[in-house]
């Protein structure tokens, strides 16, 4: 059987990195992989998206009146929008990766906390790839039975997070300041955000199940055009 496809949208101009990690787990989990940035939007039809990590969202498209606080992609936001506005009516199975999840609450209408650092009490600031924080999944969620554990180690790269819902959200993990590592759609074929990087935590089982997961609900979503 041929091996569903995956577009993974990034950003122009940068050493992909994240994509390599990506690409390699979406092979061992059976799917291709497809690189999808503004300048490469010409794609067949997929099976399945990610939405990938990078530069924070604007706060212009949560919060008109906060003033820009870390590098922006002005650019990749407008595209990977134009992705999600497509992909989401189509039903296509997505997965929101640290940005991506953010970006995917945004255009489901909710809004982000545009910097944790100062919010902080119990977890450390420090952004690191290694699985030096804890999430706490939510008892009977999606991402539990993805997952198979209710407590699992994972990196943090980020000081955005999810502040109000996107309209069909619903937290399915937090970390232990509280701030939502993990949101899903239950209504949806699959629809999951992830605030942490699986990608480069690929020996670890539990997280290379979240790209299993999302191959597998690909291998039955049809294909649609994106």
């Amino acid at each position: 059987m041929q091996r569903p496809l995956i577009g993974v949208t990034g950003a122009d101009g940068h050493l992909p990195v994240a994509w390599w990690f990506i690409r390699w787990a979406l092979w061992r989990c059976g799917a291709r992989a497809v690189r999808m940035t503004p300048r490469r939007d010409g794609v067949e039809a997929l099976d399945g998206v990610i939405i990938s990590g990078g530069d924070d969202i604007d706060p212009g498209l949560y919060l008109p009146h906060d003033p820009e606080r870390a590098p922006m992609n002005p650019e990749r936001d407008r595209f990977e929008i134009a992705v999600l506005e497509t992909a989401l009516p189509a039903d296509l199975p997505v997965l929101g990766i640290c940005r991506g999840a953010q970006l995917l609450n945004v255009v489901l209408g909710g809004s982000l906390l545009p910097d944790l650092r100062p919010l902080r009490r119990r977890t450390s600031n420090r952004r690191t790839p290694l699985a030096r924080k804890t999430l706490l999944v939510e008892p009977d969620s999606a991402l539990e039975g993805i997952l198979g554990a209710r407590r699992l180690r994972i990196n943090s790269l980020h000081h955005q997070a999810i502040d109000r819902l996107g309209e069909g959200l619903v937290v399915s993990g937090r970390d232990l300041d509280g701030f939502v590592q993990a949101v899903e759609s239950p209504g949806r074929r699959f629809l999951k955000g992830v605030q942490w990087h699986p990608e480069y935590l690929p020996t670890r089982t539990a997280h290379l199940n979240l790209f299993r997961a999302l191959v597998d609900a690909a291998s039955t979503a049809g294909g649609g055009e994106c």
